[in-house]
């Protein structure tokens, strides 16, 4: 009777642990892959990264939204944070290459240095603008040999960043290729609807000349018919001097322009002071996601500066 007893629990445990082990290898093999860690250089690819991958990745931007992202601390945070990534996403046209290269090579991760699988220039198809030609020496300023590296300030670029990013996390995770299609595709939907509602908005400005501080504005005055005269910088990066100040007060008088662009990491001390004189307005605009309160994906930023646009020039009579 005890044998009996002994050999039927032992069989029943065998059976148990049978079981427990079937429904724990169901269990691994259901279980979904983690999420792809991406690190971006600014908030507008990590936008756009987050648009196209949905719960399939987890984002971190380097570079804040208020940030000039071509002035970036490399702080040791940000190394851990490119070591471990599986995707680096850059602006590239050397807007980074004052602090990016060294994180990828502290990183010591093989997988997002240039070239490499994990490394995404988003810059590769886009439309740029301001290739400069012939020598390039420091007099001319801070210039960027492979022309503005702004151009996610146009919405077609958007897109095509949209794609860029698509294309390499199908690449990453083949599995979830019919996912990024579906998620570009929804995208690609409100991103052509809200492009309808900014180009609507603007055209009654179409031609309107304004100054920016920086050249940050190309793609974006480019996109949408607006005429920029002048920089408060007489070459990027260069403070204005008194005469050039002078200079573009007048020019700013004889063609009308009321308008002064200025990022938010900008002081709008220089711009108020033109502005008095020429009867004109400043306006912060936000160049990237998050650069003011509100802005949270990168729609929401085209909404946001279109809306801004158009009460400036609605206010100064443009």
């Amino acid at each position: 009777m005890f044998r009996r007893t002994f050999v039927s629990h032992s069989v029943a445990g065998l059976a148990l642990l049978a079981a427990i082990t079937a429904g724990l290898g169901a269990a691994l093999r259901a279980a979904p892959p983690a999420p792809l860690k991406i690190v971006t250089t600014t908030t507008d690819l990590a936008s756009l990264a987050r648009e196209i991958g949905g719960d399939r990745v987890t984002v971190t931007a380097l570079a804040a939204g208020r940030q000039d992202p071509h002035q970036v601390d490399a702080k040791p945070s940000f190394i851990g944070l490119v070591s471990s990534a599986d995707l680096l996403i850059v602006v590239g046209r050397e807007l980074e290459i004052g602090w990016l290269p060294v994180l990828q090579t502290n990183s010591r991760n093989a997988k997002v240095q240039v070239g490499a699988a994990g490394y995404l220039d988003a810059s590769q198809g886009v439309k740029i603008l301001e290739i400069p030609t012939g020598q390039i020496t420091r007099a001319m300023g801070d210039v960027h040999p492979q022309g503005n590296p702004h151009y996610w300030l146009d919405p077609a670029n958007g897109r095509v960043i949209a794609q860029s990013i698509r294309a390499k996390l199908q690449q990453l995770a083949p599995a979830d290729r019919a996912y990024f299609d579906q998620r570009y595709a929804d995208f690609d939907k409100r991103l052509a609807a809200a492009e309808q509602r900014w180009t609507a908005a603007l055209a009654p400005f179409k031609g309107a000349k304004l100054v920016t501080y920086h050249r940050s504005w190309s793609n974006f005055m480019d996109r949408f018919g607006l005429d920029v005269i002048g920089y408060v910088e007489p070459k990027p990066g260069i403070p204005a001097p008194p005469a050039h100040i002078i200079e573009l007060v007048a020019e700013m008088k004889r063609q009308n322009a009321r308008v002064i662009a200025v990022e938010p990491y900008w002081s709008p001390k220089t711009p108020e002071a033109i502005a008095s004189r020429t009867n004109g307005k400043v306006l912060i605009l936000a160049p990237s996601v998050g650069g003011a309160d509100g802005i949270s994906d990168y729609i929401g930023l085209f909404d946001y500066d279109v809306a801004k646009l158009v009460e400036a020039f609605k206010a100064t009579g443009r």
